[in-house]
Order: C-alpha cells, then sequence, then structure tokens
C-alpha cells in the first residue's frame, strides 16, 4: 500500500501536467478533485468531457496505487463513460471511485463525478487498469 502523500508525490512528479488532487484514498476508494477555471470550460460555458474523464482516470489510478503500492506502469485498458448532466462552470469536479475488483493483472473500478457541493452525479465512468506482473 501506498500513502495519499506517496502518490501524491508520485503524481506531481511523474503528471506535472495534471490539475487533479487527491482529497482520500484507502480502503478500495479514492476522492480526487479537478480545479475548474476557464480553460477547462468548453463552448457553451461547461465543463469539458476531456476535464471530466481525466479526472476519473486519476481517480482510478490513485485508488489502485493505495492498494498495490507506486506500481508506475499500472495502465488504463478501458474508460467507458456516461455524461449525465452539465456540471457547474464554477466548481471543482470531484471524482469518488470505488474498485470493484483489485486481482494480480487486472484492476476494475467506478467513479461517480460530481460538481463539488452538488448531490447530483455530472457523469460516472467504469474502468479496467492492467497491473504488471512482478519482477
Amino acid at each position: 500500500m501506498a500513502s495519499q502523500q506517496e502518490i501524491a508525490d508520485f503524481i506531481a512528479r511523474e503528471f506535472p501536467q495534471t490539475r487533479v488532487k487527491i482529497l482520500e484514498v484507502g480502503g478500495m476508494h479514492a476522492t480526487v478533485a479537478h480545479e475548474v477555471g476557464v480553460d477547462e470550460l468548453r463552448p457553451g460555458g461547461t465543463v469539458s468531457g476531456p476535464v471530466m474523464m481525466a479526472t476519473a482516470d486519476v481517480a482510478l489510478y490513485v485508488a489502485i496505487l493505495g492498494e498495490i503500492g507506486i506500481v508506475p506502469l499500472t495502465v488504463t485498458t478501458s474508460l467507458s463513460f456516461n455524461f449525465m448532466r452539465k456540471p457547474s462552470a464554477d466548481r471543482r469536479i470531484v471524482g469518488v471511485c470505488k474498485l470493484l475488483k483489485l486481482g494480480r493483472t487486472l484492476a476494475v473500478g467506478e467513479v461517480s463525478l460530481y460538481s463539488e457541493g452538488q448531490p447530483e452525479m455530472v457523469a460516472h465512468a467504469v474502468g479496467t487498469y492492467a497491473i504488471p506482473p512482478k519482477r
């Protein structure tokens, strides 16, 4: 297992471009948040799909690393996404991940995405990650 700080340090070092911050991790769960500013908006004043998809992908990665430790080559193999309602343009996107299965070579999880402080889900994702074999 890796601590929240260890994962945050790894993400900051290896993915300096991300604006996703870890809020909590552990117990087959993770919660992350993506800041939203003008650069994250698409025409129509809503948060872009790529921002929400990145938030879900990072949430899955963080939840998995929280269970198996820092294994950099753990990679996304699939990500299915459902956009449900327009997110708020002035609130962070919060991703709440729950791992459904954690095996030796595959992990499957779901992520519920919200506009921070709002009870309605704005999107839902299901993803699978491949975990490299131990050497």
